[in-house]
């Protein structure tokens, strides 16, 4: 082989690996940090719990039937808030396109996924380094959660409602 073609393949194997290594920060800048997400003004953002914990206040009917119909978060920093379930799928985690955003260090960026599943719904955890807690059992492949089970994401706990 000549000397340039030497050269040539040095510098393209030093480029290849200065790839890896710019591909192996973003991944983890993304994960670490998330993504940017426009701050509601402060009014806003005080009345948004508010008005979500207003109909936790009325009475649920214990004999209705079928899969829940709420999330409703009972401890973390969005304590109070509930989510009414209208698709048959909620993902959980930082990242702003997360159904359920919950910005705390130990949650991943694409932390937990909740699905509808044949009339019960499942939690699926996306590969989180903490995992997810399901009664205080770490989840390894989705598994049914029953109604007022907690769920603990990070800092975050939850339970499914009717």
């Amino acid at each position: 082989m000549s000397e340039l073609t030497l050269l040539l393949l040095r510098i393209g194997f030093l480029i290849l690996m200065w790839a890896f290594v710019f591909a192996i920060v973003y991944a983890l800048r993304s994960d670490l940090f998330g993504t940017k997400v426009r701050r509601l003004p402060a009014a806003a953002s005080a009345a948004a719990p508010v008005a979500a914990a207003a109909p936790a206040a009325a009475p649920v009917s214990v004999s209705s039937s079928g899969p829940a119909r709420r999330l409703v978060i009972t401890s973390g920093a969005k304590e109070g808030l509930e989510l009414p379930l209208e698709s048959d799928q909620l993902t959980i985690g930082r990242s702003a396109d997360s159904g359920l955003v919950i910005r705390d260090d130990y949650t991943s960026t694409h932390h937990a996924r909740l699905m509808l599943w044949d009339g019960t719904w499942m939690i699926q955890d996306l590969d989180s380094t903490n995992g997810t807690l399901l009664s205080g059992k770490k989840v390894g492949a989705p598994t049914a959660v029953p109604l007022n089970t907690p769920v603990s994401i990070g800092t975050t706990t939850f339970e499914l409602r009717r």
